[in-house]
């Protein structure tokens, strides 16, 4: 049962590493959002953490409750399966809500031009955006709007399912071996958070090398966009 009990917990592991890279629904989100909302590294891995912890206890909650039950296996991926239906659909209407929204906000925060002449004849014009000076302090002092969009991203991922750590609990569950069972779960859940945090970093740290500026009123925009397609690529092309 040793041998047998280590070769599942790499495949745990394996699976959790690749099953985390090859979903962009795992990182996508807090990359965009951390980048549009100015959040700090490490509150955007906050809430990254927060929502990778949700998404695995989802399923490992499911799975134990299942196995409890004496659930199959196969009923077990089909409420996974809807699960992650109802997960991709939200994160679609997150995606469209969130990107119209910027859209208005960037069309709100257009640069104009304005002329002032002074007592001697002379003009001088500058650029600004009422908008934007205007919108900074009710944005800070609003906490409520503000902490509204990482509790959306929990709901989301909570729904979100795990659906390669079902038959992974199974084997361990059949052979009646509980330090088995939550072994499995927890190599499959830290490998899976460490793996959402690494690429966050990796993708935050390179996009402060990227020049925003011409495009930064329309970040919240394209992060609606990016999680918009998110959604779409997992309900669609089961990614």
């Amino acid at each position: 049962m040793g041998s047998e009990l280590g070769i599942l917990a790499a495949t745990a592991a394996t699976i959790g590493f690749v099953h985390t890279v090859t979903g962009p629904d795992h990182y996508l989100p807090f990359i965009v959002i951390g980048k549009a909302r100015n959040w700090s590294l490490g509150r955007t891995l906050g809430v990254t953490t927060l929502c990778g912890i949700g998404h695995v206890l989802g399923s490992v909650v499911l799975g134990l409750v299942g196995i409890g039950l004496g659930v199959a296996v196969g009923q077990l991926n089909f409420i996974e399966g809807v699960r992650g239906d109802i997960a991709a659909w939200l994160l679609i209407s997150f995606g469209l809500i969130y990107s119209v929204w910027g859209l208005r906000k960037a069309m709100r925060d257009k640069p104009h031009t304005h002329v002032h002449q002074h007592s001697d004849g002379s003009a001088h014009t500058h650029h600004h955006s009422h908008h934007h000076e205007h919108s900074h302090v009710h944005d800070e002092g609003s906490g409520s709007r503000r902490n509204l969009t990482p509790w959306a991203l929990f709901i989301i991922f909570v729904l979100g399912p795990c659906e390669p750590l079902i038959p992974i609990l199974m084997y361990p569950a059949a052979t009646s071996s509980f330090w088995g069972l939550f072994l499995v779960a927890g190599i499959f859940a830290v490998v899976t958070i460490a793996t959402m945090l690494l690429m966050v970093f990796l993708a935050q740290r390179g996009v402060r090398l990227i020049p925003m500026q011409r495009i930064e009123r329309y970040t919240h925009a394209i992060a609606g966009v990016a999680i918009l397609g998110s959604g779409l690529a997992i309900r669609f092309l089961g990614l």
